[in-house]
This record gives structure tokens, C-alpha cells and sequence, in this order.
């Protein structure tokens, strides 16, 4: 993922086992991180975040 500014516009979105996404919220990194960090452990295995032009899993991004 490339650098991006906190308050840069992200899709936060949740995958399923079967594949289905669905969308938490559209809006800034700093609002997506905030609600994936409120999210039980469990989930936060299938959050990703979307940019415009990359997408990231969040646990990838809180654990380095």
C-alpha cells in the first residue's frame, strides 16, 4: 500500500467466508481504522481497506 495521508477517502469493508463483501463505511482512513479497531478480533480478520488505488488488509496493517 502506498503512503497515504489519514485523512485520504477509503472503502472499509468486511469479506466473508463465502466471499461477499460488505461495506462498513466509505470515508477517511482515520474514521476506517477507528471502526475496525471497535470490531471483535474475530472479524477484524476479514476487514480490508480499500484506497484508490490499493487495498490492504487491516491486520496487515496493524501488525506490520
Amino acid at each position: 500500500m502506498r503512503t497515504i495521508s489519514i485523512d485520504a477517502a477509503v472503502r472499509l469493508y468486511h469479506l466473508d467466508e463465502d466471499g461477499a463483501a460488505e461495506t462498513l463505511i466509505y470515508g477517511s482512513l482515520a474514521e476506517a481504522l477507528a471502526i475496525a479497531a471497535a470490531e471483535p478480533d474475530e472479524r477484524q480478520d476479514g476487514l480490508f481497506i480499500q484506497t484508490r488505488d490499493d487495498v490492504v488488509a487491516y491486520r496487515d496493517l496493524t501488525e506490520g
